[in-house]
């Protein structure tokens, strides 16, 4: 899956658009590199993403295209935030 599509469907991000943005102004990192916003994850990645307030970290626990408001949060661990 798309680290674009990830971010909204995961509700980390509301919106595609706010993941593409952050993604182009290399705020979004996997393993430790900057990617853009096609970059595909994969289970067990880690993503950081940087905000104003601080940063992110997460790792990649599944992969649903389709998840529901109910199961946004399974995708997901947090690290550190």
């Amino acid at each position: 899956m798309r680290i674009d599509k990830f971010l909204k469907v995961s509700r980390i991000l509301k919106r595609r658009t706010l993941a593409n943005s952050a993604c182009d102004a290399d705020k979004v990192f996997v393993n430790g590199k900057a990617v853009k916003p096609a970059y595909r994850l994969k289970v067990g990645d880690k993503v950081t993403i940087e905000f104003l307030s601080g940063k992110l970290t997460f790792i990649v626990k599944e992969l649903n295209e389709k998840a529901s408001k109910e199961e946004a949060s399974k995708l997901y661990e947090i690290v550190e935030g």
